[in-house]
């Protein structure tokens, strides 16, 4: 049989499960309920209709003692003065719950890291996402989700 996965592939990515919009969320909830220490989102935009969604999750987390942390783009980068409102409405919502937010020039990425051993990655805007087609893959590897963190200097990035 034809192979087009080199040998040296990562059993781990090949594990890896792909989500949709529609099936992202009851996953992403499950994984973040359960997470212990630390939580890091990486997503361009925010808007509080989908952060309305997540904040009973984050609330519980950080009333736990998990630290999290959203990496974004300053609400001045957004296209108008109703996104650049909504944006920064949203950050305020979540930096009075104890969320760290670092911002990050012209930042397009779209994942989270979860106790540094769950890594999504895709094109789903996490905490903005509404009526798109979007995709997600779910890869739980410490070594994959170490490596995301050292690609980005994340671990420069995090107190």
């Amino acid at each position: 049989m034809f192979s087009l996965l080199p040998r040296s592939t990562n059993p781990e990515l090949l594990s890896s499960k792909l989500f949709n919009e529609e099936t992202f969320y009851p996953k992403f909830l499950k994984d973040i309920s359960n997470c212990l220490s630390e939580l890091v989102i990486e997503c361009p935009f925010i808007t509080n209709r989908r952060l309305s969604a997540l904040m009973p999750t984050l609330q519980k987390l950080k009333a736990r003692g998990t630290r999290i942390t959203v990496n974004t783009r300053d609400p001045d980068e957004q296209d108008n003065a109703y996104w650049r409102a909504e944006a920064s409405s949203a950050l305020a919502r979540l930096q009075r719950v104890g969320v760290q937010v670092i911002f990050t020039d012209s930042h397009h990425r779209k994942l989270a890291i979860i106790d540094r051993r769950i890594l999504w990655e895709g094109s789903l805007n996490i905490l903005s996402q509404s009526d798109s087609c979007e995709v997600m893959r779910r890869i739980e590897s410490r070594p994959m989700a170490w490596q995301m963190i050292r690609y980005l200097k994340l671990d420069q990035k995090l107190n």
